[in-house]
């Protein structure tokens, strides 16, 4: 009985050992002492951008990597700011691990600064800097300030919406729209049924890509298929700088006797956020139509020759067959081709 006594009191004083060196390694891991920032260096602080040097590296980084006092995966994020504001809005762009050295092209330069909501054609001072970090227990550190003067050019930029509703493939996605690349993207997608899910692409490939995250927000290659909150024509906006993303309805179809559900119900078109025009091919009748908005008559157009007009006459379909309905609400013209 002695024997098994003096037993225990070994295995728990073993037991107490390892939990107070495990405290400790914590403790020393928690503390900020002895951890360098990362220094970034940039290979020129003033840059004028145009869509001339757009393909062109305009713009190198040269780091050299944190000291957190022992070995660990760094995560290092760049990230450009208006100068004097503190970062308080922020362009954040993660350096792939292991790298010392980046090129950023006009294009991407350009979008980057962009998005910081500074105007095209005008020189705008930035500060730039490098964020490190390896867990939410380890504090993060920030190098020291780098100054940018950059002239931005006018741009438009795209992202590629690849998902289940056209077979996951980025080739042939649809895209949203950013008419001054400002990191906010716009597009109308028509998904055939609720909870059909996609991501979202900077390319017309699968490098890099959106996801969403359980707080309802984006990540850049990180998080989980997002999903259309209903079926139908859906607005969509993302804002790559809050990452965010929003929904709203955003539908136009065709309704009339010329139609194939009458005046009962309306038969959707299709956007092409390419064009900005809506599409539709369909059999009709001979009869009349008229477009309308969100399945709803507060907002609807008839018209004559080509030319919309809001709550406007009917439009005549003279005899039967298959046609091309292209609209174009930005112009107010419309198209029926019969094939």
């Amino acid at each position: 009985m002695k024997t098994r006594h003096y037993i225990g009191i070994m295995l728990l004083f073993i037991a107490l050992f390892q939990s107070c060196k495990k405290d400790e390694t914590r403790a020393i891991l928690a503390s900020d002492e002895g951890i360098k920032p990362a220094t970034l260096s940039l290979d020129k602080n003033n840059v004028t951008l145009s869509k001339d040097n757009a393909k062109d590296t305009v713009l190198h980084l040269t780091m050299i990597q944190p000291d957190f006092g022992f070995q660990a995966a760094v995560t290092n994020v760049l990230q450009f700011g208006l100068k004097g504001d503190n970062f308080k809005t922020v362009k954040e762009v993660v350096i792939p691990s292991g790298r010392t050295t980046v090129g950023f092209t006009g294009y991407e330069l350009n979008s980057y600064l962009l998005s910081l909501g500074v105007p095209a054609g005008t020189a705008s001072d930035f500060d730039v800097r490098l964020k490190s970090s390896i867990n939410a227990k380890i504090t993060v550190v920030f190098s020291a300030l780098a100054s940018l003067k950059a002239v931005p050019f006018a741009s438009t930029s795209y992202l590629y919406v690849p998902g289940a509703y056209q077979g996951w493939d980025p080739a042939t996605a649809e895209s949203l729209v950013s008419p001054t690349s400002n990191g906010i993207y716009t597009g109308i997608i028509l998904f055939p049924e609720v909870n059909s899910e996609f991501k979202i692409t900077t390319e017309r490939n699968w490098a890099n890509s959106y996801g969403q995250t359980a707080d309802g927000k984006i990540a850049f290659n990180g998080g989980g298929n997002i999903k259309a909150p209903r079926a139908g024509n859906l607005e969509i906006e993302v804002n790559t700088t809050a990452n965010t993303i929003s929904f709203k309805d955003h539908n136009w179809g065709i309704i009339g006797s010329a139609t194939p559900k009458g005046w009962d119900a309306d038969t959707d078109m299709k956007f092409d956020n390419a064009n900005q025009v809506w599409k539709l091919t369909v059999s009709l009748t001979a009869g009349e139509i008229k477009f309308r908005k969100n399945h709803d008559w507060g907002t609807n157009f008839g018209g004559a020759n080509g030319t919309l007009a809001a709550g406007g006459a009917n439009i005549a379909v003279a005899s039967a067959g298959t046609y091309a309905i292209v609209v174009d609400f930005n112009a107010n013209t419309y198209t029926l081709t019969k094939k």
